[in-house]
């Protein structure tokens, strides 16, 4: 029997009861989802799982063309999860079972050994950040300058630190953290001296307070100390079940008061809060617009979802297609190349911030 065309058209029109035309209609839409319409730097991704797995980079350059990405900002994972012996599946994520998760020193090394393996021309597409330490020891700004040490021109600044982070701030070992703290006073000590990147996670709020943000006076206490800092709030503040009201409201007097104040909209801040209707796209667009040199868009995936990576960044289309050219240029691309082209090499360099001496001000 000679198989053509038209008779595959029938079997699917007879047999399976298909519409042909509303499918080539579906089939089109799907055509068009090839990632994001504007080429972005995507400065969040995570190298690796809660195993530490990973697919390597050389995997990440292929989908990172499918995706119109031109740059990807790059770090491991602080935390490990405990696989228990009484837990007859390995868990993959944090939230996979009631078991705990420990600070891992090796993430970093992970990172620097794929960057490294890369040819100096692939080099340049990734900015490689480190993130192990546990933010309540005391210790933590030695671990990292031993890191840039282990690593020299590896890592252009601290990405991505876990404060208040919903239900894994109880599943890791350790004391809470939280950053009002002298360790933390020490960290944005180091990162002021240095001019560095910090991404921080850090809860507005709890699951179970959603009336005013909770944890927004742990911000500010250091923040005001630290006004040099160079800080980026990872998720704009957002994490699962957190919804406060005045979001907006929220950050604009935030980035108003704190110059060196930055934020992404990735995770669940775009699809539970940003994308939530027309009115709270149209605020968000508003608020990105007044502070277009101060936003990023970031799609934060672990290692085992690189091949979707086109379809997760497609959804800011709708989001991106509002904003004027200079913003979305700005949120895309400008925004992620001033704060980690400034930063590379640093440390290595000695190359600490020079404050003007008080004589040298004219009374």
């Amino acid at each position: 029997m000679k198989i053509t065309k038209n008779f595959i058209d029938n079997i699917i029109k007879d047999e399976l009861n298909w519409d042909l035309s509303s499918l080539n209609n579906e089939l089109k839409k799907l055509d068009k989802l090839s990632g994001c319409k504007y080429e972005m730097i995507d400065t969040h991704i995570h190298l690796v799982d809660f195993n530490q797995k990973t697919t390597w980079l050389k995997n990440l350059l292929v989908q990172m063309d499918k995706a119109n990405i031109k740059a990807w900002v790059i770090f491991g994972l602080s935390v490990v999860k405990i696989w228990e012996e009484f837990e007859s599946r390995r868990p993959e994520y944090y939230l996979d079972d009631d078991n705990a998760c420990y600070y891992y020193w090796n993430t970093d090394a992970i990172v620097a050994r794929e960057y490294l393996s890369l040819s100096k021309k692939d080099q340049k597409r990734f900015f490689p950040l480190m993130c192990w330490f546990n933010p309540m020891d005391l210790n933590s700004v030695e671990h990292i300058i031993q890191t840039y040490k282990t690593f020299p021109w590896v890592f252009y600044g601290i990405w991505e630190v876990f404060y208040r982070h919903d239900d894994l701030t109880h599943m890791t070992y350790g004391e809470p953290p939280r950053m009002n703290t002298l360790a933390t006073k020490k960290l944005f000590e180091f990162i002021s001296e240095y001019d560095l990147p910090l991404c921080i996670h850090n809860n507005i709020t709890a699951p179970g307070v959603s009336d005013y943000p909770k944890f927004l006076h742990e911000l500010e206490t250091v923040i005001r100390e630290y006004p040099k800092a160079r800080l980026v709030l990872c998720h704009c503040w957002a994490s699962r079940r957190l919804k406060t009201p005045y979001y907006t409201k929220m950050m604009a007097r935030l980035f108003r008061e704190y110059p060196n104040l930055y934020a992404d909209f990735a995770w669940v801040v775009f699809d539970d809060i940003i994308a939530l209707n027309e009115k709270s796209m149209n605020d968000w667009v508003d608020l990105t617009e007044e502070f277009n040199d101060r936003i990023m868009i970031w799609s934060d995936v672990l290692w085992n979802a690189f091949e979707e990576i086109w379809l997760i960044n497609s959804r800011f289309n709708i989001f991106l297609d509002k904003l004027t050219p200079k913003t979305r240029e700005n949120i895309c691309v400008n925004n992620a190349i001033n704060i980690y082209t400034k930063s590379k090499n640093k440390v290595e360099k000695n190359k600490k911030r020079v404050y003007p001496k008080l004589e040298d001000f004219k009374i």
